[in-house]
C-alpha cells in the first residue's frame, strides 16, 4: 500500500509547486533541494554561507540532472535582512525555513548572533512569507525546547525550561509561528527535529554534530571523545526522514496549521552504541581500519542527558513515517563519507 509520501511525490510530479528553501546551502536545506528537485519541483534557494556551504550545492548538482538544476534559483543573502526575504518570497507557494545558527556550545559563546539568526531571521521571513500571499510556510525547531522535562518519550505539549540560548531561540521562534497563525490567519508548521544526521553535514569546526565529527575522526586515525559517560542517548533522525516532514507539510490539513510536531525516527542510542556503530561500518569499507576505544570526557554544558521523540501527534496529522531507522541512516551515511571524505 502506498503511503501519504508516496503518493504526495507522485502528485507532486504532476502538480508541481513553486518552493523557498532558506539554508538551502546547508545538509538539511541542501537534501530538501534535491528531493524537490528530483521531483521536477522549481525551488528558489537563500543562503549566507555562515554555515552552509557552496560545495553543498555543487553535490546537489552533481546529484540530479542538468534539466532539475535548471529549476533551482540561488540568491546569497541573509534573513536577518527583511528585503533580501521579500525578495526570496516572491512568487513562492510554499517556504521551507531550515536556516538557523544551530550548536547549543555555540549559544552560550554567543548568545546574541543565535538570537539574530535564529529569532530575527525567523520573524523577517514569516512577516516575508505572510506580505508575499505564500500559501503556508514549515519551519525548523528543535527538541532542545524540552529542556530539563525529564519525561520519555518527548510528547509536543509537555515542554520545560530551556537549558540553553539556542533552546530559548526556538521557543521564541514557536511563539512566533502560533502568533502569526491566531493573529493574521497565516498558516504555520514547526519541526522540532532531533538530532538530525546524514550526507553534507560539516565535520569541521568547534561546534560540528558529533556524527561527522566522529567519522571524520576515525577516518583520520584518531581517538574520540564521547561527553558524559556514554550512557546519554539520543533519538537519531537520519535526513530522510526530516526531508518527508517537510514535503508533507505543503499538504497539510488545517489541523495541523499553527502547531508544531517531533521529527524522528522515535528511538533512542546511546553514544556509546552510536559510536560502535559507526567503527563497524566505517572498517566494512576501509580495509584495515583500526578499531579503537573511545575516551570520555566531562558532559557538555546545556546538554540534556535523554531524548526520544513521540511521534503520534505527527503521524495523526501528516501521515508521517519514518523511513530510516538510524541503523539503516548509518548503512547510507558511511559509505556516502567514506567517498566523498577526501574533498570534505
Amino acid at each position: 500500500m502506498m503511503s501519504l509520501y508516496q503518493a504526495l511525490c507522485e502528485d507532486l510530479r504532476v502538480h508541481p509547486k513553486r518552493w523557498l528553501v532558506t539554508g538551502v546551502a546547508g545538509f538539511i536545506g541542501s537534501s530538501v533541494l534535491q528531493k524537490l528537485l528530483e521531483l521536477d519541483q522549481t525551488v528558489v534557494g537563500l543562503d549566507n554561507f555562515s554555515t552552509g556551504k557552496p560545495w553543498n550545492l555543487e553535490n546537489v548538482r552533481q546529484g540530479v540532472s542538468p534539466a532539475a538544476w535548471a529549476r533551482f534559483t540561488f540568491i546569497e543573502g541573509d534573513t536577518r535582512d527583511l528585503d533580501t526575504c521579500r525578495q526570496a518570497c516572491e512568487g513562492r507557494e510554499v517556504v521551507l525555513h531550515q536556516a538557523a545558527l544551530g550548536s547549543v556550545p555555540r549559544s552560550i559563546k554567543d548568545p546574541i548572533a543565535s538570537h539574530q539568526s535564529n529569532v530575527d531571521g525567523l520573524l523577517n521571513m514569516l512577516v516575508a512569507a505572510r506580505d508575499a500571499g505564500v500559501r503556508r510556510m514549515a519551519y525548523a525547531s528543535s527538541s532542545s525546547v524540552y529542556g530539563d522535562d525529564a519525561g520519555l518519550p518527548k510528547v509536543e505539549e509537555r515542554t520545560g525550561h530551556p537549558l540553553s540560548p539556542y533552546a530559548l531561540t526556538k521557543v521564541i521562534g514557536e511563539q512566533y509561528a502560533a502568533i502569526f497563525a491566531r493573529t493574521y490567519g497565516f498558516k504555520t508548521l514547526g519541526f522540532r527535529y532531533f538530532n538530525v544526521f546524514g550526507p553534507r553535514q560539516n565535520p569541521n569546526g568547534p561546534y560540528a554534530a558529533v556524527m561527522p565529527k566522529w567519522l571524520q575522526a576515525l577516518a583520520d586515525g584518531e581517538t574520540c571523545t564521547i561527553h558524559g559517560d556514554g550512557d546519554t542517548s539520543r533519538d537519531f533522525c537520519f535526513v530522510a526522514n526530516a526531508v518527508q516532514a517537510n514535503l508533507l507539510a505543503s499538504v497539510a490539513p488545517e489541523s495541523a496549521l499553527g502547531e508544531v510536531f517531533n521529527v524522528s525516527y522515535g528511538g533512542t542510542t546511546s553514544l556509546t552504541n552510536l559510536y560502535w556503530m559507526i567503527v563497524e561500518r566505517l572498517a566494512a569499507v576501509h580495509p584495515g581500519f583500526e578499531r579503537r576505544d573511545p575516551l570520555y570526557g566531562p558532559p557538555r554544558e546545556g546538554d540534556i542527558r535523554h531524548s526520544q521523540a513521540d511521534l503520534s501527534k505527527i503521524r495523526a496529522h501528516l501521515g508521517y513515517e519514518p523511513t530510516h531507522s538510524v541503523a539503516q541512516g548509518l548503512d547510507e551515511l558511511v559509505p556516502w563519507f567514506a567517498a566523498q571524505a577526501a574533498r570534505l
